[in-house]
């Protein structure tokens, strides 16, 4: 093909695949002259799977000056790549839909939460009577296995054969519903526990009454202080904290969170600090505050640790140096699931410290509810409070008849 015909196979030899020439001697490069060469019109097949270029003169100088076209050149598509005259219009933006407020559960009343918290004590003694007792009449062996429930739901032997030897002169030999059994065992624990529920009651002519918490490790001491701060605090009294639990600086902290959301000062050392050291000066100063409630926190100590004992005694003898009739309650706080352990606490803490009086917590996380007649039944101590939940609202003022009916699952 000559060189004035150059087509597609000029165009080949421009991208370097014909004959290669020699280099020639640079030369001062001439003034560049814009030459307009009309493009080929693109030559589609008639079944548009191939597109065809017409041989046209070649006026680049870059393979980048070739262009490869897969559709025709029309009007329409040049004009929707062109740049319009004015701005295009801002997209409007949906206006943010606000999420939904969460509904707000209603706050279950005191005798709804006691229920729900005692559901798996219940839940033991409820479904084992009913094992018991469907289609049977009340025999010995009924009674024994009865019996042996009770003794398993911690309720202890004194309590469970009151209950057996009730049920033995109500119905012996007769036929017996498990709902009737249910409701004679409700009556007898009710008669156990009336006597010692005793509400926590401030003397005000005391200024302050002096409230020592006492437990072993975990059973919510710092909590229960937290808790009861809330409430006489809302009672209008003025309440002071002391921060005894001096090997722990979580529990300081604790204590002193609970004071900010109450109002409440807390008297606080360094960690380690002597704990009688700490209940003396915050004595001296609810005193001259005129403060009329001081509760006092101590560390957490095993019952069978003597010297942790000791040290609990010391606190008792230097606190009464301030005033002779402190500590005026001593308040022993139970986990309910530690279960039978809790008697030999009560037990050892009442010698040492003489305690004055008992709160239990943690009865929504154990099926050892009943541990708690046990106790009323052998010591016959006050019973201030109990919990069964996290929040200040949780910790109440027993009822005998409302635990009695909610730990036997009547309604």
């Amino acid at each position: 093909m000559s060189e004035d015909k150059r087509g597609l196979f000029g165009s080949v030899r421009m991208f370097g695949i014909g004959k290669k020439e020699q280099p020639k001697p640079a030369a001062p490069e001439p003034e560049a002259v814009e030459v307009e060469t009309p493009l080929a019109e693109p030559v589609r097949h008639a079944d548009y799977d191939s597109v065809a270029l017409a041989e046209a003169p070649v006026a680049a100088e870059s393979w980048k000056d070739f262009e490869i076209l897969d559709e025709p050149r029309g009007d329409a598509v040049i004009e929707a790549f062109q740049a319009p005259s004015e701005p295009l219009p801002a997209p409007v933006q949906p206006a943010p839909t606000a999420a939904p407020a969460p509904e707000e559960k209603p706050r279950l009343g005191w005798l709804q939460r006691l229920k729900h918290g005692l559901t798996k004590t219940s839940s033991k003694l409820t479904e084992g009577i009913t094992g018991v007792f469907t289609k049977r009449k009340l025999d010995d062996d009924t009674l024994e296995e009865l019996e042996d429930l009770l003794i398993q739901s911690d309720l202890g032997l004194a309590v469970s054969a009151r209950v057996v030897g009730a049920l033995k002169k109500a119905r012996y030999n007769s036929d017996i519903s498990p709902e009737e059994v249910r409701a004679i065992l409700a009556a007898e624990v009710e008669k156990v526990l009336g006597p010692v529920a005793q509400p926590l009651e401030i003397d005000t002519s005391k200024k302050p009454y002096v409230v020592l918490m006492v437990g072993v490790n975990g059973t919510g001491k710092t909590t229960t202080i937290g808790k009861y701060a809330k409430q006489f605090t809302e009672q209008g009294l003025k309440v002071m904290l002391a921060a005894g639990d001096t090997f722990r600086a979580a529990a300081i902290e604790q204590l002193k969170v609970w004071g900010e959301r109450t109002g409440a000062p807390v008297v606080s050392g360094a960690q380690g600090a002597d704990a009688a050291g700490l209940a003396f000066d915050a004595l001296t100063r609810a005193k001259k505050e005129g403060a009329d409630l001081l509760i006092i926190d101590t560390a957490g100590r095993l019952q069978n640790k003597t010297g942790l004992m000791a040290e609990l005694e010391k606190i008792i003898r230097v606190i009464r140096k301030v005033d002779p009739e402190a500590p005026h309650s001593v308040l022993l706080t139970l986990d309910a699931t530690t279960g039978q352990n809790a008697l030999s606490q009560v037990e050892i803490f009442g010698k040492t410290a003489g305690v004055t009086g008992l709160i239990m917590t943690k009865l929504d996380g154990t099926a050892r509810g009943g541990i708690l007649v046990a106790i009323a039944a052998k010591h016959g101590l006050p019973v201030h409070a109990i919990g069964v939940g996290e929040s200040a609202s949780d910790l109440q003022a027993f009822s005998a008849q409302d635990f009695a009916r909610a730990i036997a699952g009547v309604s």
